[in-house]
């Protein structure tokens, strides 16, 4: 599906990004965790054609994307759901989901997935009409998961979904990341809580100022004790 290679980004005179690889296969979660600064955020920005790329190749199922706009990224199938969550307020949450889907026309598609996105989120459902700002941060972050779904996405990037969030809904979200990708959606996770993304996560990678350091399997890393020390807090 993507594969990345030899990635460089520069912000600045920072170099963000410093040679990385990085592959998502077919049928997979794949999580990517680090400390904050690491270059986590930069690489899914990167992806999207959000910063510009020095060097390396972006490949979207053997096709060269590097140097493609942000809309056609999207159109490709390869979506981000950014840190933040960033739904519009003033907008209802029914109205978020269907500015998720701007580049379809497939009517019936449409309601068909936002069908589905209800059914994942049947709280969403209850708060159709009600305006997005005044949902609490768990609710937010997942009409924001939601809003991305509604574009179809093959690839489904998350920048930091738990963040700021209470264990219990860190816990449903995670839950429902595993349900997208047994409906066939591949996950591409960024996440600081470390132990929530490896536990699901089919391969995971560990970034450390711009570079990749690390690699595995998620349940391999999880037991490896240079991860545990230090992003498990063993």
């Amino acid at each position: 599906m993507l594969s990345i290679k030899g990635l460089h980004v520069y912000y600045g005179g920072i170099h963000a990004l410093r040679g990385i690889d990085l592959d998502v296969p077919d049928g997979q979660i794949i999580s990517l965790i680090g400390a904050n600064g690491a270059g986590k955020s930069t690489t899914l920005k990167s992806i999207m054609a959000m910063v510009p790329k020095t060097e390396g190749t972006v490949m979207w199922n053997d096709k060269n994307i590097t140097n493609v706009h942000t809309r056609e990224v999207v159109g490709q199938g390869i979506v981000l759901c950014p840190e933040g969550r960033r739904v519009f307020p003033d907008l209802t949450v029914e109205e978020n989901l269907r500015i998720g889907a701007y580049l379809r026309k497939d009517k019936d598609g449409i309601q068909k997935d936002k069908d589905w996105v209800y059914e994942l989120f049947p709280r969403m459902k209850e708060r159709e009409w009600q305006l997005a700002g005044t949902l609490s941060g768990g609710e937010q972050q997942m009409l924001a998961v939601g809003r991305a779904l509604m574009s179809k996405p093959k690839l489904l990037m998350l920048d930091e979904p738990s963040l700021g969030l209470a264990p219990l809904v860190i816990r449903d979200i995670f839950a429902i990341i595993k349900e997208i990708k047994a409906a066939g959606v591949n996950v591409l996770l960024i996440e600081q809580n470390a132990k929530a993304a490896l536990e699901i996560s089919d391969f995971a990678y560990v970034m450390e100022t711009g570079t990749i350091t690390m690699s595995g399997v998620g349940k391999d890393l999880l037991n490896d004790e240079r991860v545990k020390k230090a992003y498990l807090g063993e």
